[in-house]
């Protein structure tokens, strides 16, 4: 069969992992890591309601109120975090299609849904395993983008605000301008949410720091010194040069489990190759 012919049908995730909306953020969230996926599908009396991602806990980390005032995962229900009436397809629907919706609509996953019954789900990565991607011409430095940066030391409630108003994805950098890591919306959404969030002053939180010198790892700090980019990054990151053709990165990305890779160039930071960019090759 040809790849432009392929369907949702072929490529989608079934059965499809689901929770109701007065099932706990924290419940969701578990699962999510126990299984591996970044989003479950909220099903409320047998019918599709929402659905929930790694991106919707990551986001609502950064809240306006005190921390006194804030409710734990586990007194939070779904219903408050999860994205409703999601844009569905039907089994028969072409993946070529699927991939501009994504690009569209800004979304990272479709239910399939066969009259009223879902059936499957569709995702980024289950688009990235397609025919499809194995297709793609050109190199990296043909559809990279100019990596977004943060110091190690600035705070996550800067970082949360950059993800928001840059499209997430960040690269996290030394003093010297060296990579130190990268962080994602799974970064926060995981390792996030026990730490002690400061007020966004857009600037890098050393004061604390100082008081504990030579320490490089987030064990190491007192529970009161304010949780920075650096102690919720993913390290190393995973570089690849702008001269690969993109089928080599797709591969390099599946081989990393990763979504994203740093692209350097002569030892330097060039930008970054995100799993959207090739989605968007995809849906030319």
């Amino acid at each position: 069969m040809p790849a432009s012919y392929l369907a949702a049908s072929d490529v989608m995730s079934s059965p499809v992992f689901a929770v109701g909306p007065s099932d706990t953020v924290s419940h969701a969230k578990n699962l999510m890591i126990r299984h591996r996926i970044s989003r479950v599908l909220v099903i409320d009396g047998g019918r599709l309601a929402g659905v929930m991602t790694q991106k919707d806990i990551a986001y609502r980390l950064k809240q306006p109120e005190a921390a006194w005032k804030r409710r734990p995962p586990d007194r939070i229900p779904v219903r408050e975090y999860m994205t409703g009436n999601p844009i569905v397809v039907s089994p028969e629907a072409r993946l070529r299609s699927i991939a501009g919706t994504f690009v569209a609509k800004e979304i990272s996953c479709v239910p399939v849904v066969d009259h009223t019954a879902v059936v499957g789900i569709v995702t980024k990565g289950d688009l990235m395993k397609s025919a499809l991607v194995s297709d793609l011409k050109g190199t990296v430095g043909d559809v990279m983008e100019d990596a977004v940066t943060v110091n190690r030391w600035h705070s996550l409630a800067h970082v949360v605000t950059l993800m928001q108003e840059r499209g997430g994805k960040l690269v996290v950098v030394n003093k010297d301008g060296s990579v130190a890591g990268i962080l994602t919306e799974t970064s926060l959404a995981i390792h996030g949410k026990n730490k002690r969030w400061p007020e966004d002053t857009g600037k890098p939180s050393t004061k604390d720091r100082k008081e504990y010198p030579g320490t490089e790892r987030a064990g190491d700090y007192p529970s009161d010194v304010p949780a920075t980019a650096g102690d919720v990054m993913t390290s190393p990151a995973i570089a690849i040069g702008p001269e690969n053709t993109l089928v080599s990165a797709v591969r390099q990305m599946q081989d990393e489990q990763v979504n994203n890779l740093v692209v350097v160039e002569n030892g330097s930071l060039a930008g970054i190759l995100k799993r959207d960019d090739i989605i968007k090759e995809v849906a030319k």
